[in-house]
């Protein structure tokens, strides 16, 4: 893979895709109205690829996934400045399984991000992410196309 843009935090964006070609989102907790997939930093020396699972684990609960295809390249997002402001306040910093598996509470190593959640249409998934994640879920889904047919 390339390196990351310069100024980017490494993370990794899970897309979990059920059966009947839905996908997992679900809304946050802080942000009204937001839904989202599940998403992560990449710890210090961690591959991606683990990084993925742990983050789908720790936000979902879900431990029987597996991986079936990766974006070759890194992609960006930028927070509005609102968004900016919070993490600078709250952080320092600007940076297949079965539905009874899902659990929002995740694996109980962090504190839980979303409320409630839904297999949406791909469509669904672009149209109820928050505004500045819109690109990146388009582009991802794009490259999963041949998985979401």
């Amino acid at each position: 893979m390339e390196t990351l843009p310069e100024g980017y935090r490494r993370n990794v964006g899970i897309c979990l895709i059920n059966p009947s070609k839905k996908i997992f989102a679900a809304s946050r907790l802080d942000i009204p109205d937001a839904w989202q997939m599940p998403q992560g930093g990449i710890d210090e020396n961690e591959d991606p690829r683990n990084a993925a699972i742990r983050e789908l684990r720790e936000e979902t609960g879900v431990t029987s996934a597996e991986i079936l295809v990766e974006v070759p390249y890194w992609l960006t997002y930028d927070f509005p400045p609102e968004v900016r402001e919070k993490l600078n306040h709250q952080w320092g910093s600007d940076w297949k399984g079965k539905d009874e598996e899902i659990d929002l509470l995740g694996d109980g190593t962090e504190k839980p991000e979303f409320g409630e959640w839904k297999w949406m249409s791909p469509e669904q998934v672009v149209d109820l992410a928050v505004d500045f994640k819109r690109p990146v879920y388009k582009e991802v889904l794009t490259v999963l196309s041949p998985h979401l047919e």
